[in-house]
C-alpha cells in the first residue's frame, strides 16, 4: 500500500492549524470523488427500458432500485462520517471505493433483478463515502462559510462534468451494446477513485482531532444536530431540493423515452443540457458569494425553483388535452415548453445545494463529519421517498414528476422564514 501523503495542516504553537490556501487541484480531486454518486445514479437511466426487457421484470421494479440505491446512500452516511471524524478521512473512502467497484461487478452479472437490487444497495452503502467525506474535507480546509461556498461551488461543477458525461456514455452502451457494460465502467471508476485517493490526496483530519465516539455519543451528537434551528432548516432544504431532483431523475426516463418517443441517446444528451444548467448555476453562485449575502442567494433560488415547477405543471395539465403532442420528438410546443421549465426548475438547485449545505456545517467544526453524514443521510432519504412515490405512479405523462418537482420546491419555501438570522 502506498504511504499517506502528506497532510495540508500545519503544526502552529503546539496546534495543527488549517492552510491558508488549498491547492488548486484539490477541488477537482474532491469533485472526481464525489461524483461516484451521481455517475451512478445518472448512467443507467437510459438502459431502464432494456434492463426490463432483459431481467424480465416491469419498469416499476427498475425504478425501485433508483429508490433502494437512495435508501443505502442514506444509511450509509450516518456510519461513514462519523468513522471519518474517528479514522480520518482517506481510510473511509479508500474501503468505501473499493467494496463499491467490487459491487458494482455484482450488478454487471446480475441475473435477475433481486440480485442486482441487493449488489445494487451495497454499492450505494459503500458509495456513501465519497459523498460524505469530501464535504467534511471542505470544512476542515476552508472553516469560513463564504469561502466554503465558493469551494462547493467549485466541487459541483468538477462533479458536474461527469454526470454530464455518465447519461450520454450510457445512452451510447444502450444503443450499441448491453446496459451491463455501464455497470463494468463503474467499477472501474469506482478503482480508479481508490488509486486517487491512496496516491494524491492528503489527509485533512489530523490525530489530534481526530474523536473517539461511543454508539451513546454518536447518537446524541446526531440529536444535538437536529436540536440546532440553523443545521435542521439548511439541512431540511437541502433535503426538499434533493427531493425536488430525485423526482426528476426516476420519473424522467419513461416521461422523454416512452411518453415523448426520444431515443436513449437523444434523452441522454437532453440530460446532460440539464446538468449544464446546475453547473452553471453553482459557478454563478460561486461569484455572488461574498458579494451577495448567502441568505439572500439561498432564498432567491429557492423563489425560482417554485416558479420553475409551477410552470411545469401547468404545462403537464395543458399536454393532458393535446395527447398528439406527447409523441413528438421535439418539435412540439409541449416538449419545449416542458424542457424549458425543467431548466429553471433543475438550474436553480445548482444555487440552493451549496449555500444549503455549507450553512448546515457552518457551525460544527468539531464534527463536520457526523454533520455532513446527516445532511446527506437526510437529502438522499427525501430522494428515496420520491423515488419510491414515482415509482408507483403512472409513468405515461409528466404530470407525476412535476407534482413531485413542486411538492419539494414549496416545502423548501416553507422552510425558509425558520433558519435563524
Amino acid at each position: 500500500m502506498a504511504s499517506p501523503v502528506q497532510s495540508p495542516y500545519t503544526k502552529v504553537g503546539g496546534a495543527y492549524e488549517p492552510p491558508s490556501s488549498t491547492p488548486g487541484w484539490m477541488p477537482i480531486l474532491l469533485g472526481v470523488l464525489t461524483a461516484v454518486g451521481p455517475i451512478s445514479t445518472d448512467i443507467y437511466l437510459p438502459a431502464f427500458p432494456a434492463m426490463v426487457r432483459s431481467l424480465h421484470t416491469t419498469l416499476g421494479s427498475v425504478q425501485m432500485t433508483l429508490s433502494i440505491w437512495f435508501v443505502g446512500l442514506a444509511i450509509g452516511q450516518l456510519t461513514v462520517g462519523p468513522l471519518s471524524d474517528r479514522y480520518g478521512r482517506r481510510a473511509p473512502l479508500v474501503a468505501g471505493n473499493a467494496i463499491f467497484a467490487l459491487a458494482s461487478v455484482v450488478c454487471a452479472i446480475a441475473p435477475n433483478v433481486a440480485v442486482f437490487s441487493v449488489a445494487r444497495f451495497v454499492a450505494s452503502l459503500a458509495a456513501s463515502a465519497s459523498l460524505v467525506v469530501p464535504t467534511a474535507c471542505v470544512r476542515d480546509l476552508v472553516p469560513d462559510r463564504n469561502a466554503g461556498a465558493r469551494m462547493m461551488s467549485k466541487l459541483v461543477m468538477v462533479m458536474g462534468v461527469v454526470p454530464i458525461l455518465a447519461p450520454m456514455l450510457g445512452g451510447l452502451v444502450v444503443t450499441f451494446a448491453s446496459w451491463r457494460t455501464i455497470f463494468w465502467a463503474s467499477a472501474v471508476y469506482g478503482a480508479i477513485c481508490a488509486l486517487l485517493v491512496l496516491r494524491v490526496l492528503p489527509e485533512t483530519l489530523p490525530r489530534r482531532r481526530r474523536q473517539r465516539l461511543s454508539s451513546i455519543i454518536l447518537v446524541s451528537r446526531y440529536l444535538l444536530l437536529l436540536r440546532h434551528r440553523g443545521f435542521l432548516t439548511h439541512a431540511l432544504i437541502g433535503g426538499f431540493s434533493t427531493f425536488m431532483s430525485f423526482s426528476y431523475l426516476t420519473a424522467a426516463s419513461p416521461v422523454f423515452i416512452v411518453g415523448f418517443g426520444f431515443s436513449p441517446l437523444h434523452f441522454s444528451m437532453l440530460f446532460g443540457v440539464f446538468a449544464v444548467f446546475m453547473i452553471g448555476a453553482s459557478q454563478v453562485n460561486g461569484m455572488l458569494v461574498g458579494r451577495v449575502d448567502a441568505g439572500r442567494i439561498l432564498t432567491g433560488s429557492v423563489l425560482l425553483a417554485v416558479v420553475g415547477a409551477l410552470s411545469l405543471l401547468a404545462v403537464s395539465i395543458w399536454s393532458l388535452h393535446l395527447p398528439a403532442h406527447r409523441h413528438d420528438h421535439g418539435a412540439s410546443l409541449v416538449v419545449i415548453l416542458t424542457i424549458c421549465t425543467m431548466a429553471v426548475a433543475l438550474g436553480a438547485t445548482g444555487l440552493i445545494y451549496p449555500n444549503a449545505t455549507m450553512g448546515a456545517l457552518a457551525d460544527h467544526a468539531h464534527m463536520a463529519g457526523a454533520a455532513s453524514a446527516l445532511t446527506g443521510t437526510m437529502q438522499y432519504a427525501f430522494g428515496a421517498l420520491a423515488g419510491a412515490l414515482l415509482g408507483v405512479l403512472p409513468s405515461g405523462t409528466a404530470l407525476p414528476m412535476a407534482g413531485g418537482m413542486l411538492l419539494g420546491s414549496l416545502m423548501m419555501l416553507a422552510t425558509l422564514p425558520f433558519r435563524p438570522r
